[in-house]
């Protein structure tokens, strides 16, 4: 039996977010924006994504070692139709895996304005 086809689900930026996004070295934006596309065609969860704790579920982060440095793409599954980034950034913590605090506010911050906005 064949799987019904799901239609690809756009992906929607905060503008912020791209901007931050668009300065990652070329091959990392080539990796996350891969895995982002895995995730808006429906298919399982991309190997580099995994759930970001505290956030409630369908919030998602994709953690990529790229040449010796750390790269995270945070987006959202179930606010809209669409997939939205909410957050870009590279991670130069010195306290290991975890992500920093101030990167843990914005995304609050930017997921509360999302879903005040969106119907």
């Amino acid at each position: 039996m064949t799987q019904p086809i799901r239609p690809t689900r756009l992906i929607s930026w905060f503008i912020a977010a791209r901007k931050e996004f668009e300065r990652f070295p070329e091959g990392a934006q080539d990796a996350c924006f891969r895995a982002l596309t895995i995730a808006a065609e429906g298919h399982n969860k991309p190997d580099i994504a995994k759930p970001l704790h505290g956030f409630g579920s369908g919030v998602f982060e994709i953690a990529l070692p790229f040449r010796g440095d750390a790269f995270r793409v945070v987006y959202t599954v179930q606010i809209a139709e669409e997939i939205w980034v909410v957050h870009a950034f590279q991670k130069k913590s010195a306290h290991g895996i975890k992500t920093p605090q101030r990167e843990i506010d914005l995304i609050r911050e930017r997921l509360k304005r999302l879903k005040e906005a969106l119907p």
